[in-house]
């Protein structure tokens, strides 16, 4: 005799949370398949081990492209995730985030569950700031403009959104601050970018403007004076094999010395006339005086004097200036590669003997020796043969 019980509904919920407990304890795979599909319908496995999804995930009915490779041990954490270009600038701000999320989520669906969170808030975001900003914030700007002068703008863009600033130090140097307005403008400080050897960080007064900016900027470049002027004349005294173009924020330099020899340096912005952070490359026959001078009379550096002045006086010797080399006759090429600089390197690892004397690049060197049996290898140098001497040479291993 078969017995019919009628349930409440509140039984029939019970039952059915029961039911489904046992559905995912028995086949937990086709649990989180469901709950899947109905986060992310067009999100679809691409293989039966379903280690592979590829589709799309849809916020604010926009369909952004994804995909999810997931390791053979399961392991989340370890997943990759492949997307669009749209979808990357939407969550470029948020990789950290993200990869928290992905370590912390239980499953694949748990983790798009928080990274379509994410997603709505970062879409949110750039709609706010894709909106025009109030007619105030035009009327407010074209008056600050006007009041710091059309002859300090140097670009403006038709939304007046980024704008740039030129500005003169006290010696006529040239210098451009990059503005993009907020559009809370003047309530919230725009972002400044300038090519300084320092961050340049604005303080944003209650009653803010362009004018604002022009003072603290001005105050910035003042600062930098001495250090600009010691650059300029080095760059004019010496010649300079790296960087190529050197610009207002860099700090270092690589000089010329002559028998493939040069100085590296790295000079501090906020003490430009104290001693330089100095590396010597070059043969160990040229470089070994110099550093031997170099780390005897040190202490006989003299801030009242400019640092070529010093270093002349220390090295005794004279930099190899425009007006009496050619730079030519410092830009030997790398007897592997045969050019000069490779990427943004240059030949940096010279023979020691002074009868050869050719320069190699680091990564050349190496690469060189990787292919020779005989080559060895003690902790982080390896060690071989000059391929035009044949005499020993050593070269530090790539980081």
């Amino acid at each position: 005799m078969l017995q019919f019980t009628v349930q409440s509904d509140l039984d029939k919920c019970a039952a059915g949370e029961t039911m489904d407990c046992h559905k995912k304890q028995l086949f937990p795979e086709i649990s989180d398949d469901h709950r899947l599909l109905q986060e992310c319908p067009l999100l679809l496995p691409q293989d039966r081990g379903r280690t592979c999804y590829d589709g799309f995930i849809t916020i604010k009915e926009r369909d952004f492209r994804i995909r999810v490779e997931i390791p053979l041990d399961r392991q989340l954490k370890n997943a990759r995730i492949y997307c669009d270009w749209i979808l990357q600038q939407l969550v470029q701000d948020y990789q950290k985030l993200i990869k928290q999320r992905l370590q912390q989520s239980d499953n694949l669906t748990d983790f798009l569950i928080e990274f379509k969170r994410i997603l709505n808030c970062s879409v949110r975001t750039n709609e706010e700031l894709s909106s025009p900003p109030p007619p105030s914030y035009y009327s407010q700007l074209i008056r600050d403009i006007v009041d710091l002068g059309w002859d300090k703008i140097s670009f403006v863009d038709e939304e007046l959104r980024n704008i740039n600033l030129r500005l003169h130090d006290a010696c006529g140097r040239e210098h451009v601050f990059a503005l993009k307005i907020n559009p809370q403008y003047p309530k919230e400080p725009p972002e400044c970018r300038a090519d300084l050897p320092v961050p340049f960080h604005l303080t944003w007064p209650q009653k803010g403007s362009l004018e604002s900016v022009l003072a603290q900027a001005s105050a910035a470049m003042d600062a930098l004076t001495a250090f600009w002027d010691e650059m300029d004349e080095i760059d004019k005294s010496t010649w300079v094999l790296e960087p190529e173009r050197p610009t207002r924020g860099d700090t270092i330099r690589r000089l010329a010395l002559g028998n493939n020899a040069s100085l590296h340096m790295e000079v501090d912005p906020r003490h430009p006339r104290m001693f330089p952070e100095c590396r010597l490359l070059g043969p160990e026959p040229v470089v070994t005086p110099l550093k031997n001078k170099l780390n005897a009379k040190m202490y006989e550096w003299e801030p009242q004097l400019s640092i070529l002045q010093n270093l002349k006086s220390i090295l005794g010797i004279e930099f190899p200036s425009p007006t009496s080399h050619s730079k030519s006759d410092f830009s030997l090429e790398c007897g592997i590669c045969y050019m000069y600089r490779l990427d943004s390197s240059l030949p940096d690892q010279v023979c020691d003997d002074p009868r050869c004397g050719q320069p190699y690049h680091q990564a050349c060197l190496y690469e060189w020796f990787r292919s020779l049996p005989s080559c060895h290898q003690s902790f982080n140098v390896v060690f071989g043969e000059c391929p035009y001497c044949n005499k020993p040479i050593s070269v530090k291993m790539k980081p």
